[in-house]
This record gives C-alpha cells, sequence and structure tokens, in this order.
C-alpha cells in the first residue's frame, strides 16, 4: 500500500534525482507527449505537460493521436527514440487488457515500451435509470434476478474491450446472473438511452455518470475500483456492495523501448512533485481521479498483476478475441 509518508519520501528522493540530471533538464528542445484517447486522459496528460515544462523549462507538447483504442499513438511510440523527446501519457488497457482481447497486436506489451510511473487512477460506474427502479445494487440484482433465463443487457462504454465492458462480465460472472453488453462508443448517448429508460443499465466511466445521478435523472449504484470515487465518495463501491468486483484502471506515462533507467527516473521525477500541488489534485478529482504514484518498476509490476487478472477473466467470460 502507498502510504502519504512513502509517497512524500517518493518525491523528496525524485528531487535529488532530477537535480542529478542536469544534461536532460537544460536540453532546450521540445517534449511531446502523445494522447491516444480523448477527454480525462487528454485533459490529464496536459496537467503532466504543464509539470514538465515547469520542472524541465522545456517546451512541452500534447498531441492527440486518436484511432484504434490509442494503438496508433502507440506505435508512433515504439517507433520513437528513446532520447526522453517523446512519450505518451495513456490507460493500462493497451498493456493489460488488450493482449487478451485481440488475436494480433502489432507491439509487444512489455517489451515495446518503457513504464515511466503512474500519475492517477480512475473507475468506471455502474448506473440505472428508470426501467429498473432499483436505488442500491441488491435492488439491481434482484430485478435482473426477477428476469430469470432471459437476463438484461447493459450499456457499456467506450465499446467491447474496455474496463466498463468487462466489468459488466465480471458482475455477471460474480452474481451467476445473465448480463449482455450493448456496446456504445460514445457514453454520452449510453446515458441518454439510460435516462430515458430504453437502456436498464449503464456502465460506464464515473465522471460523466456523476451530473445526472446528482440531477436524479439516473442514479449511480457503484462504482468498481478498490476505493470510492472522489467524485461520489457517497457510492459505494461493488465490493461494499457484495459484488466480489475490483477494476480500476491506471493512467500514467510511458516511453518509447530501451529508454536508459535513469532518463526514465529523471523523467518521473519532474513529473511526480504535481501530486502533491493541491490544485493539481483538486484538478484530478475533477475528472473522477485520484493521485497514484507509483514508479517506472512498481508500474511495471501492476501491469503485470492487472494482465494476469484480465487473462483469468477473459478466458472465464467465454470472450472471443477480436481480429484486428
Amino acid at each position: 500500500m502507498i502510504t502519504r509518508r512513502s509517497t512524500l519520501h517518493g518525491l523528496a528522493a525524485g528531487a535529488l534525482s532530477l537535480a542529478g540530471g542536469s544534461a536532460f533538464a537544460q536540453d532546450d528542445r521540445p517534449i511531446t507527449i502523445l494522447v491516444g484517447a480523448a477527454s480525462s486522459m487528454d485533459f490529464t496528460a496536459r496537467l503532466v505537460a504543464e509539470q514538465l515544462h515547469e520542472a524541465l523549462g522545456r517546451p512541452v507538447v500534447v498531441v492527440s493521436k486518436l484511432g484504434a483504442g490509442g494503438r496508433l499513438a502507440l506505435g508512433e511510440l515504439k517507433r520513437s527514440a528513446p532520447d526522453g523527446r517523446t512519450l505518451m501519457f495513456s490507460t493500462s488497457s493497451p498493456f493489460a487488457i488488450y493482449p487478451h482481447i485481440y488475436t494480433k497486436l502489432d507491439y509487444d506489451p512489455v517489451a515495446d515500451f518503457t513504464p515511466i510511473g503512474s500519475v492517477c487512477w480512475f473507475d468506471v460506474g455502474v448506473a440505472t435509470g428508470p426501467q429498473t427502479g432499483a436505488t442500491d445494487m441488491a435492488q439491481l440484482l434482484a430485478w435482473i434476478r426477477a428476469k430469470g433465463s432471459a437476463g438484461t443487457v447493459y450499456g457499456a462504454a467506450p465499446g467491447a474491450g474496455s474496463s466498463s465492458h468487462f466489468v459488466g462480465i465480471a458482475t455477471a460472472l460474480a452474481t451467476g446472473l445473465p448480463m449482455t453488453p450493448v456496446h456504445y462508443k460514445d457514453s454520452g448517448v449510453g446515458i441518454i438511452d439510460l435516462a430515458s429508460g430504453r437502456l436498464p443499465i449503464m456502465i460506464t466511466g464515473t465522471s460523466p455518470l456523476v451530473e445526472m445521478h446528482r440531477s436524479g435523472k439516473i442514479r449511480l449504484l457503484a462504482v468498481s475500483g478498490e476505493r470510492r470515487s472522489p467524485l461520489a465518495p457517497e457510492v459505494p463501491t461493488l465490493k461494499e456492495a457484495g459484488v466480489n468486483v475490483v477494476i480500476q484502471n491506471s493512467a500514467g506515462l510511458y516511453g518509447p523501448p530501451k529508454m536508459p533507467r535513469e532518463l526514465a527516473e529523471r523523467i518521473h521525477a519532474a513529473v511526480m512533485p504535481m501530486l502533491a500541488k493541491p490544485d493539481m489534485l483538486e484538478k484530478l478529482a475533477g475528472q473522477g481521479m485520484a493521485p497514484s504514484p507509483m514508479t517506472g518498476p512498481q508500474l511495471a509490476a501492476s501491469l503485470a498483476v492487472e494482465r494476469r487478472r484480465f487473462e483469468m477473466l477473459v478466458k472465464a467470460s467465454g470472450y472471443v478475441p477480436e481480429a484486428l
């Protein structure tokens, strides 16, 4: 468990490491941070860019390279020189989930990238609307159970193979209830269907659910992470609600393959002080994210655990991997 004391110790050690990397710090060439997903990932990448610019005094630009679930940006990162000038801010999905849901990837999730460090974590929420009338997970599960073998559908965004999709699969496995996904590329469309009563359940990022939850148009029943979401601390986790499911995504910084360890550590040291700044933490919380200051090796170890978890989940679910 990462404690406040260990976090502050890590930040102090990181500052010393950065001071020792003066050659990199004095380089005035721009740093590019690639982003393969829109919305909160792009927003958070810009916070990281702001911190890097402040720490290194170098121009830092964020470049959105959307498409193929982030794989276009990953391909560019993989081909980049390991000199610290091209980085990527990404969720853990391309490294932990994609290897099990696609029959062929044009990258190795371990050998082709250098984990620099995790910045934050986020989860997804399970919400319902007027169709079920449920006000908590127990009532929702009872509603599904009453439908018998016909089961029910749930909306998942951003689509097949996402964390949202697998939270639904894991919930179905954990409860023994039949649940079938309906995939939405845009969570907004799914939430509209949920609020109108056309869709009984929606599973997507917690952030886009909160506003309509507070307005009473939908009900956010549970979140999928280890801890409650900073956006909705009154909402229990799935585990607290009696469903033995914990799935959350990390968001962090990655470099090209074969990046020198010392360079990765210097970049990590430049980024981590943002997690000690109240204004940065407030901005992260506004996106439904909480700090997760892991080092590169810690992030690599966490990804290895996630890969094993999703490998077992995919096999247990009978999910058929898709061709690229």
